[in-house]
């Protein structure tokens, strides 16, 4: 590519980068490498507390409040094409006047400041979710982000490289490779831990240590054998495997003494039962000589009558009501106040005792 005035590339729209960009990409995807984008919406690089974490120790030195800026705004427009994080590395394609190839090494941890750092945050974290979702109590958060000797990089622990012709300590490209990494820290903050090359368990209590199961069983004495467990209950337990099920032993369960009820003999000319109802019609209660009180039914004869139902045969008969005979009324007349005559009939008129 042919560089202008200064040695510096021509500027290239953002439209013309990202075309560049895809037929890049469609290349590498060809070959099996496996094409992982930074992709942010909106301005907010990092929302988590390990990416913002991770961002904030990068603005805390001034050796890189210079070139920052620069790489915010090219991470925010996806000129990041790819990032790849594994122990100890960072290597990533940036989108430019051409597509640069970015790498960053990071040292590892060391093994005294990683154990200073377990054990301060020893009990402060409860579980692996916990730890990874950024849910850490205040005194473990400024222990993990202590810049002297916490988790995150110093600078002097981080050295880059870009094939970019920028012959600044850290250009722009860099810039965005590193804001990238604490975007991808909000999906995967496992990496961070993969990154400085250290086991994120470590900070988590192992309760399998702490609370370590016995490997001697009870005392036989305290062991509840099958026998005991029917004779206990009076059960039969089932039996397991189609085997017999087992017999009790003597002298194991006690007898239980039930106590009879008496139950009071019913009065005599009384149809009622021992629960005070009234006893059924055909129902005869009948005393034992034991005592006991039992109820025997009574089958009716088919050729007896039923002495609740009225004899056909003894029953009287109705002879039928006289019927009046009505006979014609007889007007009697009557005289008035103005002395006209009038006809007034009497009740003894409708009916004819003669008759």
């Amino acid at each position: 590519m042919a560089y202008g005035y200064g040695g510096w590339a021509p500027y290239v729209p953002v439209a013309e980068r990202r075309r560049k960009a895809e037929k890049e990409m469609a290349k590498l995807r060809k070959k099996g490498h496996p094409v992982s984008p930074v992709t942010i919406t909106g301005r907010t690089i990092a929302t988590t507390f390990w990416g913002k974490s991770w961002c904030s120790n990068l603005e805390s030195y001034r050796d890189y409040e210079n070139r920052l800026p620069r790489g915010r705004t090219y991470v925010r427009n996806g000129s990041v094409v790819d990032l790849q994080i594994s122990p100890l590395s960072v290597t990533a394609l940036v989108s430019g006047s051409e597509i640069y190839r970015v790498s960053i090494t990071i040292d590892a941890v060391p093994k005294a400041q990683w154990q200073s750092i377990c054990q301060d945050c020893a009990g402060g974290i409860d579980s692996l979710v916990e730890l990874l979702q950024g849910r850490l109590s205040k005194a473990v958060m400024e222990r993990l982000c202590r810049q002297d000797r916490g988790l995150f990089p110093k600078p002097k622990e981080i050295k880059f490289r870009c094939s970019c012709p920028d012959s600044a300590y850290m250009c722009k490209h860099v810039a965005a490779v590193l804001y990238g990494v604490g975007s991808r820290l909000d999906v995967q903050p496992e990496l961070l831990f993969r990154l400085r090359s250290v086991n994120e368990k470590d900070l988590v209590p192992d309760v399998s240590k702490a609370l370590p199961l016995s490997k001697t069983g009870p005392a036989a004495g305290k062991v509840l054998e099958s026998d005991d467990l029917s004779a206990l209950f009076g059960l039969e337990l089932a039996a397991e495997n189609g085997a017999e099920p087992p017999k009790q032993k003597a002298g194991k369960a006690k007898a239980v003494k039930v106590t009879p009820v008496n139950v009071p003999e019913p009065k005599k000319g009384s149809e009622k039962n021992v629960s005070g109802r009234q006893a059924a019609p055909n129902l005869e209660i009948v005393k034992t000589k034991a005592g006991r009180v039992s109820a025997k039914a009574i089958v009716p004869d088919k050729n007896e009558p039923n002495p609740k139902l009225p004899n056909k045969t003894t029953a009287k008969s109705v002879e039928p009501l006289p019927i009046p005979v009505l006979k014609s009324v007889k007007a009697s007349p009557k005289k008035t106040s103005a002395g006209e005559r009038t006809a007034v009939w009497s009740p003894s008129d409708i009916y004819n005792d003669d008759e």
